[in-house]
């Protein structure tokens, strides 16, 4: 005993890793899938591949690190959020693809909501916006394409679950159908003041609440592996969405921590303790970790494009070879020049959320070249990242202020970049010596549920910094700069407000 196997099921690969009982990592496993593009803005994966993809990582982890089921306290998982599976009860089989978090096809299901005055609704209750990101209305357009998929489900032959739930009912051998509250508060059915599947909700989309998972915390007993998958059976003993994993993984357990975790795109979680918050600056109010039946609620800003700006500088442009060229080639960059990058490749996300907004570059002159394009790339994360943290700070102000951002994900790395985050939000910044947080905050959640691991006060306290990086920037400089990057996505925006 004294290890935790933690499952992180991605967006395009499956992995996992064993933790000791020190939670360090000793082996890894981990598998690409297909992403399936039916056609523009749909998303899809297999179902069974991302299955198939989870069990091989972990054989090979536990294979790496020696280890067979009965040297494993717990299973910890941490998944892709909002992806939604629907299949039988009785055979396992999928209705189809799964529907990715990514996915847009149900645009036109979300404005109609919206023109029927239930925007409010879904708000008040789910602390989510009415848009195509959440599970319900995946769910509602899968149930509406499907004959008699609707009649089914009334009886309880078809099942739902995001990503989390499938791979425990899969590892359970079909006994299990759970979620835990983080994941069950992005599917747009949770009232997550209550705590429960919401009725009206689920009638509005035509969801039975017969093919709804029972909702656990975060650390529970959400079943035993089948004995024939790992040779032996494992306790599932930890579960939550990604971006809530990373929080709980950087140890903010208290109001007005934040975390940003900074891959393709980030996410900005802030710890709201025991308050749920409604944003007036179109954030999401989102269950951050419930433990002890004792529910935590956090404020969560989404931006699209972060580490993706800087694969566009590569792949796109041709102007650095490596990701990691940003860093030495942004600090040779003219300081005489201005150049303003707005990445919205995709739209812009919160405190925007203008998906028809189009990147845009300003302040371009005969001199512009590869270190000032790096250079903008670079800051347009810290740009962002300011947008996020004044949002939360006006929405939370007694919770908020005089906390350092902590920050993992690949981007995290560059130096650069977090030197300017520091300096843009005028905070220090800090990243801790693992950056893969969200595996992190799994394997704790299960270890800590099998009495290996520390309670949450005792391990935030062991929490390390790897790195520190502190303003250094003056604050008229700040402004100056912060004000020039409000005017550039003024010139982007399609919407008002």
């Amino acid at each position: 005993m004294g290890h935790v196997l933690a499952i992180d099921q991605g967006t395009t690969s499956s992995r996992a890793i064993v933790f000791d009982d020190k939670l360090r990592p000793v082996a890894s496993g981990q598998l690409e899938f297909e992403q399936i593009f039916p056609r523009s803005g749909w998303v899809e994966h297999d179902p069974e591949a991302i299955w198939q993809s989870t069990l091989e990582s972990c054989r090979k982890a536990l294979d790496k690190a020696g280890l067979v089921a009965g040297d494993i306290d717990g299973i910890g998982i941490t998944n892709q959020r909002e992806t939604t599976i629907v299949w039988d009860r009785e055979t396992g089989a999928p209705l189809g693809n799964a529907i990715v978090w990514q996915d847009r096809r149900t645009d036109a299901i979300c404005t109609e909501l919206k023109r029927a005055g239930h925007e409010d609704l879904f708000r008040s209750r789910t602390g989510l916006l009415l848009d195509p990101y959440f599970s319900g209305t995946k769910l509602k357009w899968i149930l509406d394409q499907n004959p008699g998929a609707r009649e089914k489900a009334e009886k309880g032959a078809l099942l739902f679950g995001t990503v989390d739930s499938y791979l425990i009912w899969r590892l359970t051998g079909g006994k299990r159908h759970v979620t835990d509250a983080t994941n069950a508060s992005r599917t747009l059915l949770y009232d997550i003041r209550n705590n429960r599947w919401d009725e009206e909700i689920c009638g509005l989309l035509g969801v039975p609440l017969a093919m709804l998972p029972e909702v656990l915390d975060c650390a529970d007993d959400f079943g035993v592996t089948d004995p024939d998958l790992l040779l032996g059976e494992v306790p599932i003993l930890g579960v939550a969405g990604d971006q809530q994993a990373a929080l709980i993984g950087q140890g903010c357990f208290t109001p007005g921590m934040v975390k940003s975790t900074y891959g393709t795109g980030a996410f900005a979680l802030m710890n709201t303790g025991e308050t749920l918050i409604e944003s007036g600056h179109k954030l999401l109010g989102t269950i951050a970790y419930r433990l002890n039946g004792e529910t935590i609620y956090a404020l969560e800003g989404s931006i699209f494009v972060a580490g993706a700006v800087v694969q566009w500088l590569r792949d796109g442009l041709g102007i650095i070879a490596r990701a990691a060229d940003t860093e030495g080639l942004a600090s040779k960059a003219d300081p005489h020049q201005s150049l303003y990058l707005v990445p919205a490749f995709t739209g812009l996300g919160a405190p925007y959320w203008d998906p028809d907004a189009r990147g845009a570059v300003f302040g371009l002159t005969r001199n512009s070249g590869p270190a000032e394009f790096a250079r903008a790339a670079l800051q347009s994360i810290g740009y962002q990242s300011r947008d996020l943290i004044e949002a939360m700070q006006a929405d939370a102000p007694d919770a908020s202020g005089g906390h350092v951002m902590r920050v993992d994900g690949g981007l995290s790395a560059n130096a650069y970049a977090m030197q300017f985050l520091a300096d843009m939000i005028g905070q220090p910044v800090e990243r801790p010596p693992v950056l893969e947080t969200t595996a992190l905050g799994a394997a704790w959640l299960a270890g800590m549920r099998a009495g290996l691991y520390p309670e949450a006060a005792e391990f935030a306290k062991d929490w390390k910094a790897e790195a520190r990086f502190d303003p250094q920037m003056k604050e008229d400089e700040r402004q100056s700069r912060y004000a020039g990057w409000q005017d550039a996505v003024r010139r982007t925006l399609t919407t008002e407000g």
